[in-house]
């Protein structure tokens, strides 16, 4: 099962068709928050199951706030991060993660890439397609696949530049 993690493409939905296209076929694709328009159409073009929870500027847009979601044998928590005060770190996040049993927690709102796996809980931010803030600033996503045995593999890659398949 392979699965497109992104976020904050702030309305530009034209990033998130060209991501779509380089990755090729998806199962499912997950948008962190900051959609700000136009998330019909997003579902129509990713042609699979697609989570989309609100961010901090999704004002006009209804979607919820947090989604929880089964991948495989992983209870995941899909959310913006805001809430969470995530600009200052993971701690709080972690913290309701390991409160309410989530193995897997997926975030956005830093506009920076993160992989943070845990033996109780593993936390992702795909960073951003469109607008990033890490070093080099580049537009990045997250690709989870899950294994012939049922294991998560995570890796980011970037939009615009060749992404080879995971190594598993």
């Amino acid at each position: 099962m392979r699965i497109l993690v992104i976020s904050d493409s702030h309305g530009r939905n034209d990033d998130i068709e060209g991501v779509l296209k380089q990755v090729g076929d998806i199962d499912m694709m997950i948008h962190c928050g900051d959609v700000e328009r136009g998330d019909s159409y997003i579902r129509e073009i990713a042609d699979c199951p697609v989570v989309m929870v609100a961010g901090n500027n999704d004002y006009y847009l209804d979607l919820p706030s947090e989604e929880e979601v089964r991948i495989g044998d992983y209870k995941v928590l899909v959310t913006h991060g805001h809430g969470y005060y995530v600009n200052s770190g993971v701690d709080y996040l972690r913290e309701h993660a390991l409160e309410y049993g989530y193995d897997v927690v997926m975030y956005g709102h830093t506009h920076v890439p993160y992989i943070e796996i845990g033996d109780d809980v593993t936390i992702l931010n795909p960073g951003s397609i469109s607008y990033p803030r890490q070093a080099g600033r580049k537009p990045t996503f997250l690709i989870m696949e899950i294994d012939e045995e049922g294991q998560a593999h995570y890796a980011h890659g970037y939009y615009k530049e060749q992404f080879d398949e995971l190594m598993l």
